[in-house]
């Protein structure tokens, strides 16, 4: 028998096969590989004897394995694959669905409330995800709770009553069921080992598929980092937030020797992990896809080229939409300097003083909450004129609802609700989809950068840069960050 593809989205049976048997880290969490002699699915990059091709099918998703009855190996882990990218399904409707649900949706809401929010009827949503993730809403979300909470056992010493609320469990009851059904063995026997107790706080591995250009990203966030919030030290980025109404902090660095980064959370409640954990796998766009991203832009020749020269490339995203969407009003017109010293300021009149001991130099506030900036004299602190009244708006319409980061909306339908707002053009809303949504093809083609250096030794109109850009679809967010380097 040969080796069977199950689903439209796995890459091609000769691709997956030759990644499998070469334990190709590019593909890592692309496929996994069900042994039907076993009964087991694993990672591309498993390091255990790989099995005859005649036992071997390719799914597309972790749930779709799990959904066709196979456990997790317990020597690769697929926990720690790379994600499943939310927009490689090339449906909006499903990459929206899938950011609800790995936002812990479905932890505490049915499948009708993720039907509702995407627009689809229930049954219009199930069957989409079954043709194109081989698995249904409750599946993939179940997967997740489960492989994140095999991930907090391994790595970290929490107890198991907080791992089960940490993963989205209800209960305890319900993740002993859970875990000893899938692997076979309840949690408290799995738990082999335990990591070396820290004062604080939990360390977790963050896998990503090969190249990635960390220094470039610490690079970006450096530039832009805002005093009293997030800080880039040497190799880390540390940053400070509120969760459930508790301060924590993060640190974010690579792993020496493996295509991972290492996160360490404080925080005093277990169950804000997979949130931190999915806003932090966003900031650093670890579930990018290089050689997708590549193979679509490599057709324009200075694109090919900034390419070759940076391999790593990838969209930075943000912790927080409404922070970033005053930033980008800040950052209207002016430099990425002076736009950082007004964020700070703003953060020092009007951010929530965390109370935390740090340093006279480490962040301390968590970003003013909208309500607070719709109602702000931010003129006092240098931001004058429209801008101004901007951010004020703009608070005031997110504090209301009536705009919002909503992962489900499509691209162009999130500039149109944006740009209806005074004072945000499609610069602004380009920019916001790029980081707030981390949407692959978010593209401000206004930005004067931009068309200075697509020009090559002319500066472009924003229509022929346009224009130019419909051949970079759907990776245009990647081409801007290309170009933007290049500038610096």
């Amino acid at each position: 028998m040969d080796t069977v593809v199950a689903l439209p989205n796995v890459p091609d049976a000769q691709v997956c096969e030759q990644a499998r048997l070469s334990r190709d880290a590019r593909f890592d969490g692309l496929f996994f590989t069900a042994v039907r002699s076993t009964g087991i699915y694993c990672r591309p990059v498993c390091p255990a004897p790989t099995p005859k091709p005649q036992h071997v099918t390719y799914y597309a998703t972790a749930a779709a394995a799990a959904a066709a009855g196979y456990r997790p190996c317990l020597r690769c882990r697929p926990e720690l694959a790379p994600g499943a990218w939310a927009w490689r399904s090339g449906n909006e409707l499903v990459a929206g669905a899938l950011r609800m649900i790995e936002d812990g949706l479905l932890d505490h809401a049915p499948v009708a409330t993720l039907a509702e929010r995407t627009g689809l009827s229930e049954r219009h949503l199930r069957r989409l995800f079954a043709d194109t993730l081989g698995a249904s809403p409750l599946q993939v979300a179940a997967t997740r709770r489960l492989l994140f909470a095999r991930k907090l056992l391994d790595e970290t010493a929490l107890p198991i009553t907080q791992i089960a609320l940490g993963a989205g469990y209800g209960s305890v009851r319900r993740f002993n069921a859970a875990f000893l059904d899938s692997f076979g063995v309840p949690p408290r026997e799995m738990r082999r080992r335990r990591v070396a107790a820290e004062t604080q706080g939990v360390r977790l591995r963050l896998g990503y598929r090969p190249p990635y250009d960390f220094p470039a990203m610490l690079a970006f966030l450096s530039a832009r980092a805002v005093p009293g919030i997030e800080r880039v030290t040497g190799d880390a980025y540390e940053r400070v937030f509120r969760l459930q109404g508790h301060a924590g902090r993060l640190r974010v660095q690579a792993l020496d020797g493996e295509p991972a980064l290492q996160l360490h959370v404080e925080h005093p409640r277990a169950d804000v992990l997979t949130d931190v954990v999915a806003r932090v796998r966003r900031l650093f766009d670890l579930d990018a896809e290089p050689q997708a991203i590549a193979l679509g832009l490599a057709g324009d020749p200075l694109l090919k080229r900034l390419l070759r020269a940076q391999p790593g490339i990838r969209v930075p995203g943000c912790w927080d939409g409404f922070e970033i969407a005053v930033r980008a009003v800040l950052g209207q017109q002016v430099s990425v300097a002076a736009a950082r010293t007004l964020a700070s300021r703003i953060v020092d009149r009007w951010g929530e003083p965390l109370g935390m001991e740090v340093d006279d130099d480490a962040p301390a506030h968590a970003f003013p909450a909208p309500g607070v900036l719709a109602e702000a004299a931010l003129e006092e602190v240098g931001v004058m004129g429209q801008r101004a009244r901007t951010i004020r708006a703009m608070a005031a319409a997110v504090a209301a609802g009536e705009v919002d980061f909503r992962a489900e909306r499509g691209l162009d339908a999130f500039v149109a609700m944006w740009t209806a707002l005074p004072g945000i053009g499609p610069w602004t809303a380009h920019y916001i989809a790029l980081r707030a949504l981390g949407h692959p093809d978010a593209f401000p083609a206004a930005d004067l950068i931009l068309r200075r250096r697509a020009g090559g030794g002319r500066t472009l109109s924003t229509r022929e840069l346009e224009t130019r850009g419909m051949a970079w679809r759907p990776w245009r967010a990647y081409a801007t960050l290309l170009l933007w380097r290049c500038e610096e």
